[in-house]
């Protein structure tokens, strides 16, 4: 597991690099977001996502214009009003207004194969012990080895401050509750999988790293 995660920081840096290359000939809004968000490196769409609820005064899980516009502002994206319009009309399919944020979303995700989503996927049902589509502490119990993390070596950390510290690692930033959904496995992933050319080397990683 902890070479997963240098692995995964690595990946990283190297993928928020490119994708400050990639803005400065990017056009395309959605494309120029996505860039913006991944130069923060794999979390940076699940700060977007926090960014957002935090947004939704009304708890509708959906976005109005002026809402989008100041998430986009307060979570440090650099857009000018017109091209944030053009974005959120990309967005707002029926022209309702709104968009539905976990729609957005998923379509600010990076696009990934669905060999890639079979093996995230395959991961998160052998954490997910209890079958009941959220990790917990409870599911890592049986199926996440302390014994080898140097904090729980030193006696700095209990088995249970192990466990929380790696869930908290695929939780959104912000609203860390010791529970990873599905979605949120995901989106964690979508972050490291674009950093990552090849199907074939991302699959051997995942498999390495979960034992599956």
């Amino acid at each position: 597991y902890g070479a997963v995660m240098a692995g995964t920081a690595r990946h990283d840096r190297e993928m928020a690099q490119n994708a400050k290359k990639q803005l400065s000939e990017c056009s395309d809004p959605v494309e120029r977001l996505r860039l913006q968000c991944l130069a923060r490196g794999s979390a940076g769409i699940k700060g977007l996502g926090r960014a957002f609820r935090i947004m939704d005064d009304d708890n509708s899980r959906s976005l109005d214009i002026k809402e989008f516009i100041k998430g986009l502002n307060d979570y440090g994206v650099v857009m000018d009003k017109q091209e944030a319009m053009a974005l959120f009309q990309v967005f707002d399919k029926d022209s309702s207004g709104q968009i539905d944020f976990e729609e957005f979303l998923r379509t600010l995700r990076p696009p990934m194969s669905n060999a890639r989503k079979e093996v995230i996927l395959q991961a998160f049902r052998k954490l997910d012990k209890t079958g009941d589509g959220v990790i917990t502490v409870e599911d890592l119990r049986g199926v996440y080895n302390v014994k080898n993390h140097p904090k729980y070596q030193n006696g700095e950390w209990t088995e249970d401050q192990v466990f929380r510290k790696f869930l908290d690692s695929f939780d959104s930033p912000d609203d860390k509750d010791g529970k990873v959904t599905k979605e949120e496995f995901l989106n964690y992933y979508a972050g490291v999988s674009a950093s990552i050319d090849t199907d074939v080397y991302f699959i051997v990683m995942m498999k390495n790293a979960w034992k599956l």
